[in-house]
């Protein structure tokens, strides 16, 4: 506890690091009970930030020696838990900590300038990926080190500080607004985005001015696009830029009227018989082949005798032979 005494405050003894946490709790505590929603700042170990944003926020800091008098006492403060409330909006954080007693802290910071933020978006063009990448911190080293510049980037300087706290601490910067400061960067390790609300800038318009070309389309793509299937499966189609006919038009009465039947195949004519072979021709038409000669061999001289007869007696007796007188064997004697 501060007191009074003979014009100046004396301040009591340093609590530490255990009673301040105890102290956060219990006032978090009262405040649930009286219907108030604290968002507190939670460090685990000593490293207050651990993305691109926090570590950036918190050296940006320290490279100012208009606040080096009391970082060193808000690291400690903020590590504790005695940030029990931070609240980041436009322009404005407010914050709550426990100390020797519950101090409220408003900080103001200035948004960027209209110059500035147009030269970080003509600098950063095609640097950035996506919007992942942006809030994720996975940017190019030139990227990253035009964002942090000194004066010019995202990163605010001392002169567009401004800063007040309800302790009786007549320092430029207290050791609560410090650790305010501090609280800040571990809260954008959670949510970077905070700091362009803070800045008064907008996320998309740098995302739009900024992030990168797409890569080149695979081949199939890039065929599809410039001649479609046509090109990729070789075929021919429709002209979709052709507009239809027009009603009644030639052309639509072409392409409405039904497609005639398809003729039907005329069966060729028979071949006409071939003239069967007479004589020779007829003989070697029914020679048998070499497999029946066996069987014709099995059918014996009978038969044999009877086709003969048969075709004499079909001849003319014009055309037969004469028989030869028989000599007498009178004559023959």
């Amino acid at each position: 506890m501060s007191a009074w005494s003979g014009g100046f405050f004396a301040w009591g003894p340093r609590k530490s690091v255990a009673a301040r946490r105890a102290d956060a709790a219990r006032a978090i505590k009262d405040a649930a009970r009286r219907g108030q929603t604290m968002s507190p700042v939670a460090v685990t170990g000593r490293t207050i930030a651990h993305t691109f944003w926090g570590k950036s926020w918190c050296d940006n800091l320290e490279r100012y020696r208009d606040f080096a008098y009391r970082l060193e006492r808000g690291r400690s403060y903020v590590r504790s838990g005695s940030v029990i409330d931070l609240q980041i909006a436009a322009g404005v954080v407010s914050a709550r900590v426990s100390g020797s007693s519950l101090y409220d802290v408003e900080i103001e910071i200035d948004p960027v300038g209209r110059d500035a933020w147009r030269a970080i978006q003509r600098d950063c063009a095609g640097g950035i990926g996506s919007r992942i990448d942006l809030l994720g911190g996975v940017l190019s080293e030139p990227v990253m080190a035009r964002l942090c510049a000194d004066r010019t980037g995202l990163f605010p300087a001392p002169s567009a500080i401004r800063f007040t706290c309800s302790c009786p601490d007549v320092a430029s910067m207290c050791k609560h607004v410090a650790a305010a400061m501090y609280g800040i960067g571990a809260r954008l390790d959670r949510a970077p985005e905070l700091l362009f609300t803070l800045r008064r800038v907008s996320l998309d318009e740098l995302l739009a001015a900024a992030v990168s070309e797409l890569p080149a389309a695979p081949a199939a793509a890039r065929v599809l696009a410039s001649d479609g299937l046509a090109a990729l499966f070789g075929i021919e189609l429709a002209d979709p830029a052709t507009p239809p006919p027009a009603a009644g038009s030639p052309r639509a009465r072409r392409a409405s009227a039904p497609s005639p039947a398809p003729r039907a195949r005329s069966t060729p004519p028979a071949p006409a018989s071939k003239p069967k072979p007479s004589g020779r021709g007829r003989a070697a038409a029914t020679a048998p082949s070499p497999r029946s000669r066996g069987s014709a061999r099995a059918i014996g001289k009978p038969a044999a005798r009877t086709a003969a007869a048969a075709k004499s007696a079909a001849r003319p007796a014009a055309t037969r032979p004469a028989r030869p007188a028989s000599r007498s064997r009178a004559g023959k004697r």
